[in-house]
């Protein structure tokens, strides 16, 4: 697959490229976004990731993110009506926040789900396959903060030091 995105013949899914930040320990938003040795690091509108692209037109971007070892990333997802974003499970201890700022996203995380509202939000532990889908009849909007404890931390460690 590697070779293949070199090469720009395949582009990678999500999952592809969160297994390989954590193969490298590196986390997702260092793997996807320039070095910034700043103490703010600004994205402007329109300037976010988009790592996601639904067959009708939706969207997953991510806005923002953190560096190892403990990854936060900001993401604004747009679905469109009929549209499923369906997720594998992340590494152990992950963890996500959802709210709905358009529309009514259902959210599945193994044999549960959810259906929320504009304003309703959802805390879930991401370590189990999980999905993001618009049953209704509008645009879907929402934002998702994806947390990440010790990323690369095992690849990364020491045992002789501190």
């Amino acid at each position: 697959m590697v070779v293949n995105v070199e090469q720009g013949a395949a582009n990678p899914s999500v999952g592809t490229l969160l297994r390989l930040s954590n193969a490298l320990g590196i986390g997702l938003p260092a793997l996807v976004e320039p070095a910034a040795p700043q103490l703010m690091k600004v994205v402007r509108s329109g300037q976010g990731a988009a790592l996601w692209t639904g067959s009708a037109g939706g969207r997953g971007v991510m806005v923002a993110g953190t560096a190892s070892p403990d990854v936060l990333e900001l993401w604004d997802w747009t679905l469109s009506p009929s549209e499923e974003h369906v997720s594998e499970a992340h590494t152990a201890g992950t963890k996500e926040l959802l709210q709905v700022h358009g529309g009514t996203v259902t959210v599945g995380v193994g044999d549960q789900s959810v259906t929320l509202d504009v304003g309703d939000a959802v805390a879930f532990n991401s370590d189990l396959p999980h999905s993001y889908r618009n049953q209704g009849v509008q645009p879907a909007r929402f934002t998702l903060a994806v947390f990440q404890p010790g990323v690369g931390s095992a690849a990364g460690a020491d045992p002789f030091h501190d």
